[in-house]
């Protein structure tokens, strides 16, 4: 591995009163490194930088951090796709997908996706794609290094619509400013990355005339009805009966890791457990919940029996649940008696909470198990290799935004991007998807996904590509399914 060599350059920007900020001020600093990927030796270009977005007759608007790597030796940019990838939260800043799955670099975990002790440590990525595309790593407004500009409301970006409008601002200037006009592009984003990819890809055809050759999506949720959780309750929406047959599958998925299920399923192989809990999902277990109280007490008995084999809890949970196990309630009872909870975002992950009784968990475990080593090798890496100096800090998960993210655009209605994506793919009959779901994710279950996408209206499915992993909601902590999610994400953009 060679040093990085390092130049700054300061993009020219109108001058400004001393006492601005410098990272209000638009700046970059390029960086050169080697690395090997698939065998290969390969030479790349880093760039860390702020652009700032304006408003038309020059006032500023935001400070957009990003960082972005390309391959040396091209000659002609149109033969190398670039990928703009992000992740969601909202409130998120983009360093899972890069230092995870898609960066030259990534952090290393076990193979389970365990960090070691702290602080961690950064390795070269042999399951990055940057041999076969350019990439691009986007902050959105109050995420790792992005800022509002002072005066303006910061909580404007924290919108449905304005935060499509700003990224989409951001892949236009960049394509601008750095020639790329002409190359294949695509977006990747990772949970509600993928609201925002599909929100984002109509938004970037009907502003800019940007047709898009593809959209991946990492734990895809579309249509918020297939998850709705409750904000007072935590619980899924009175009413809205979907989610508990979406979320069933992943239930079993979870008892059958942990060792839960009775010994004739829990000697078959996860995929032929889930076939099962799928069928009787969609089937038995639908019918009975629209029943409602029209169902005999027999038959809730039975019901009641056949959820509890299938996701390795009691009947008399079950019952006591009204049939519908909630999500949370799930993750706090399976392992209950062993004393343990299990994650949210991967169900494969155990936790310790102080009391047993209660339906919450005190915090997620998947997401404690690996987020103190993405933030302090993201802090480290981003000054020492790339060159990059800033005190503000990095907000790898501004928890801000979340509680505050404004859905006026959907009210009185569940968030539903489905219809956008659809007529985007519609309008260009050339863009493709890949859709990419673990079978212990807790968060956007596999299952809704599956909901989801046959009820796109899509005549051509041909355009549409789906692959599920054995780990969770990043499945890219889980050294196979990384490999093999690579693979598939090199297959795609080679296509």
């Amino acid at each position: 591995m060679t040093e990085p060599s390092s130049t700054d350059q300061a993009a020219q920007t109108p001058e400004e009163e001393p006492t601005t900020p410098p990272h209000f001020e638009e700046h970059l600093s390029t960086t050169s490194h080697r690395t090997r990927i698939a065998g290969e030796t390969l030479d790349y270009t880093a760039t860390a930088g702020r652009f700032l977005l304006t408003e038309e007759e020059g006032k500023k608007k935001a400070s957009f951090f990003f960082v972005a790597y390309s391959r040396d030796g091209v000659d002609d940019p149109s033969e190398r796709p670039i990928v703009f990838a992000f992740n969601g939260g909202p409130g998120s800043a983009s360093v899972w997908l890069h230092l995870g799955l898609l960066g030259p670099k990534r952090v290393l975990l076990d193979d389970e996706g365990n960090q070691p002790t702290p602080p961690g440590r950064l390795v070269d990525n042999s399951a990055s794609i940057l041999d076969v595309a350019d990439l691009v790593f986007i902050d959105p407004v109050s995420t790792g290094f992005t800022r509002a500009i002072p005066g303006k409301e910061e909580s404007s970006f924290h919108h449905f619509s304005k935060d499509i409008e700003a990224v989409g601002e951001f892949i236009h200037l960049y394509l601008s400013r750095f020639g790329r006009w002409a190359s294949p592009k695509y977006l990747i984003g990772e949970s509600y990355g993928t609201t925002r990819s599909a929100g984002l890809a109509g938004h970037l055809l009907t502003r800019y005339g940007m047709y898009l050759n593809g959209v991946m999506l990492i734990s895809s949720v579309l249509n918020f009805q297939t998850i709705a959780i409750d904000s007072k309750t935590h619980g899924f929406h009175r009413g809205n009966d979907l989610p508990y047959v979406l979320y069933l599958p992943a239930y079993a998925a979870a008892a059958w890791y942990h060792e839960k299920l009775g010994e004739d399923l829990q000697a078959l192989a996860l995929t032929e457990v889930l076939a099962q809990a799928e069928k009787f999902a969609a089937g038995d277990y639908m019918e009975a919940l629209w029943m409602g109280d029209r169902l005999s007490d027999d038959d809730r008995s039975s019901i009641a029996e056949m959820v509890a084999e299938t996701i390795g809890v009691s009947a008399e949970f079950v019952e006591r649940s009204d049939l519908r196990v909630e999500k949370f309630q799930f993750l706090k009872e399976l392992l209950r008696s062993d004393g343990y909870t299990v994650g949210r975002l991967d169900s494969r992950y155990k936790g310790v909470d102080r009391y047993l009784t209660g339906s919450m968990l005190e915090n997620d475990p998947s997401m404690d198990a690996i987020t103190g080593a993405y933030a302090a090798m993201f802090n480290d890496y981003v000054r020492r290799d790339l060159s990059y100096e800033s005190d503000l800090p990095y907000e790898v998960l501004n928890p801000k935004v979340f509680p505050a993210w404004n859905y006026e655009d959907f009210q009185n209605a569940y968030v539903d991007v489905s219809e956008t994506l659809r007529s985007t793919m519609t309008r260009n009959p050339h863009m493709r998807l890949f859709v990419a779901s673990g079978y212990f994710d807790m968060a956007t279950p596999y299952f809704a996904t599956d909901y989801t996408l046959h009820h796109l209206g899509l005549r051509e499915e041909s355009r549409v590509t789906e692959r599920r992993y054995e780990a969770g909601h990043m499945m890219y902590v889980h050294t196979p399914s990384r490999n093999q999610l690579r693979a598939d994400l090199v297959s795609f953009l080679s296509d």
